[in-house]
């Protein structure tokens, strides 16, 4: 199923203010609410993913979740009884002049299908809230997901490594241990299930998503599983060729013939020398990029030898 844009959803823009939000909702809502589409099944749908839409970007906390782990991440941590947790139908309708009596009686249609809906059974609204639970009783809420930034090295992404993350919880400090593949990239989340903030009344704990930096290198520029590097030679070399060490990642010292005539900027490629593909056996390439030197300061041998050379035509 593909993941709901909602603010597509809404016709609002991601910098939508509170005030915009309500307003575009309000607007679609008239067009789509059920009293005003008889039997009309696609403004039914129509009308509940809009009402969907506005009950996460009304609420400050679920806009927030849903603007950081995006529109998957959030509906894999969010159910809909979540996202209509404390919306309250009745009240919404009636401050935009659809009148109250019947709200819960739409809800009741649209969101579980009618009385005994195939699915939906299991909720009832009451109160004026949605979603209370099983048989009447209130249903705890999910704590809260916690984000980790932690950086590592080109190193840890090469060989994998074990992190110790610490962070406080409660007032108390939480130690938890992670693996961090190899071959993983910047940016990548890594889920550690139940280690966020504890659920309310009895409900599950959220999760840690540990968000994974990687530090710059001294030597490698990393291009997706590649790794690029600099080398210099005289000029010399590069007319006559010669044969150069290149370090890899691995901390190892590789030969690398530079053919006879190579240009400056000339690259080199080195399979298998990059990072590991994540998930996979294989690996990315090393590639190395000459640069050809120019010596700012010659004495009398090597001047006069230049002059030779460009008198011969060099």
């Amino acid at each position: 199923m593909p993941a709901k844009d909602y603010y597509t959803t809404l016709g609002v823009s991601k910098s939508a203010s509170v005030d915009e939000i309500k307003k575009a909702y309000r607007k679609l809502a008239l067009k789509y609410h059920p009293d005003h589409n008889k039997d009309d099944k696609s403004a039914e749908t129509r009308f509940k993913e809009i009402s969907e839409a506005y009950a996460v970007l009304s609420d400050s906390e679920k806009r927030k979740q849903y603007d950081t782990f995006g529109a998957e991440g959030f509906q894999n941590r969010f159910s809909q009884e979540d996202i209509f947790r404390g919306f309250d139908f009745g009240t919404i309708f009636k401050e935009f002049g659809f009148g109250g009596g019947n709200s819960e009686n739409v809800f009741s249609h649209i969101f579980r299908g009618g009385p005994g809906g195939p699915g939906r059974s299991q909720f009832r609204a009451a109160g004026g809230s949605p979603f209370q639970g099983f048989q009447g009783q209130s249903m705890g809420m999910r704590g809260h997901d916690l984000v980790y930034e932690l950086s590592v090295t080109l190193e840890d992404v090469t060989h994998g490594a074990k992190k110790l993350i610490v962070y406080e919880l409660g007032g108390r400090e939480q130690r938890v241990s992670v693996k961090i593949p190899k071959g993983i990239r910047s940016g990548k989340k890594l889920r550690l299930s139940g280690k966020g903030q504890p659920g309310i009344q009895g409900g599950p704990s959220g999760d840690l998503f540990v968000q994974v930096s990687i530090l710059e290198h001294n030597v490698f520029k990393r291009k997706n599983d590649d790794l690029h590097l600099r080398r210099e030679i005289r000029f010399s070399e590069a007319v006559l060729g010669t044969e150069i060490e290149v370090p890899s990642i691995d901390q190892k010292l590789l030969k690398l013939k530079i053919p006879v005539g190579t240009q400056n900027g000339a690259k080199f490629r080195m399979k298998g020398y990059g990072l590991p593909h994540m998930g996979e056996n294989d690996r990315g390439d090393q590639f190395v990029e000459i640069r050809v030197t120019v010596p700012k300061k010659l004495n009398k041998e090597q001047k006069d030898l230049v002059k030779l050379m460009a008198e011969s035509g060099l």
